[in-house]
């Protein structure tokens, strides 16, 4: 079963052009007055789902403009940081029709990011099944992470916050603080990094995180790129390697909340992988891709990211040695939260922000 709501179109005046590389948009708000969105995938070049925080999972037709809610969706803990959060369709999905979701599931009174999957048939979900309900649980209710990729190869990553609890950050016994790398089916491939350390959990392929709300495989260079919320500055772009450890709380760019005390012991320590870039003061990252350039050619290769706190859109330029060479901001001036920012099969821009709107970018 499910719920119709038509939606009405707002398209926004003029041409807008930003002075990144001649970067020339078209913005259009598509609908508004949503729940805070966090996840969405395009099921074709016009639909895309999407999930909020609250347990709410519809389907937005963009040429029909209405949106198909799905009824038999599951229970979540929504406090605090926590709900539903991302999606992501299978590397097989017209042929398997599969959705993988990540959602805070309560264990004990205490919420736990969990991986599940499930079936889209008739705009209905079927075969929920949860695929692995982490071992994050914590006294908090922030820092759950969480987003979905996957590589070429049939892994699927995912990420889990601290959980609040900075320790987590170097214990391997926990998978808060960590990217997750699985196979599809939910199994662990035998050559992850910990599978033979009997004080490390298999799932773990990369440590020492915060709170990552953005990871990104880019096929066409084989790297895995992830952004992460830092204390008060030090947000971090990060190139994940296998078995890694990226330092927190050892090391952060990042100051306390309470105090101009620097986080940790400095901002470097043997052993321990440097940011490929940090943020000061932070922008609260929120999401990332690497952008094709199938509509916007000077934003190939760039790495995209909402921000929540300076409310913009941010784009990141890298070299070929994955060196740090120019940051712009765009969208400022519309002082939206971007929660989630996805590219359209035609090279569109779609973003959705707290406020519980969805804008496109378009020439």
């Amino acid at each position: 079963m499910i719920r119709i709501f038509v939606l009405m179109v707002f398209l926004l005046p003029g041409i807008l052009f930003s002075n990144t590389n001649n970067f020339e948009y078209k913005l259009e708000t598509v609908v508004s007055n949503l729940g805070k969105v966090w996840g969405m995938t395009y099921l074709n070049e016009k639909e895309v789902l999407f999930t909020q925080t609250n347990g709410e999972i519809g389907i937005l037709n963009l040429e029909k403009k209405d949106i198909k809610y799905l009824l038999n969706t599951p229970t979540v803990y929504h406090r605090g940081q926590g709900g539903l959060l991302d999606v992501q369709k299978s590397p097989n999905f017209e042929k398997d029709r599969t959705l993988y979701f990540t959602y805070v599931k309560e264990v004990k009174k205490k919420g736990v990011t969990t991986l599940a999957k499930a079936k889209l048939i008739n705009n209905e979900l079927q075969d929920w099944k949860d695929l692995l309900i982490t071992k994050s649980a914590s006294n908090t209710s922030r820092h759950f992470g969480s987003r979905i990729t996957f590589d070429e190869e049939g892994h699927l990553y995912f990420t889990v916050g601290d959980r609040g609890v900075r320790p987590n950050g170097q214990d391997l016994t926990t998978h808060a603080g960590t990217v997750i790398r699985l196979n599809l089916d939910g199994t662990i491939p035998k050559d992850n990094p910990f599978i033979e350390n009997p004080n490390a959990l298999d799932e773990i392929y990369s440590y020492g995180h915060r709170n990552i709300q953005g990871i990104f495989y880019d096929k066409k260079t084989k790297r895995l790129w992830a952004i992460e919320h830092g204390p008060r500055g030090g947000d971090e772009i990060n190139l994940i390697e296998k078995g890694k450890n990226y330092g927190w709380p050892v090391i952060s760019f990042g100051k306390e909340y309470w105090a101009p005390i620097s986080v940790g012991e400095g901002t470097h320590k043997a052993g321990m992988e440097q940011a490929k870039k940090y943020f000061i003061p932070s922008i609260a990252p929120s999401s990332l891709i690497v952008y094709s350039g199938r509509l916007f050619k000077s934003l190939e290769g760039k790495l995209l990211s909402g921000a929540l706190k300076l409310t913009h859109l941010n784009i990141i330029t890298m070299n070929e040695n994955n060196e740090f060479v120019e940051e712009k901001r765009v969208l400022s001036e519309y002082h939206q939260r971007i929660r989630n920012v996805i590219e359209s099969p035609k090279g569109e821009l779609l973003l959705s922000t707290d406020s519980g709107k969805f804008y496109i970018l378009t020439k």
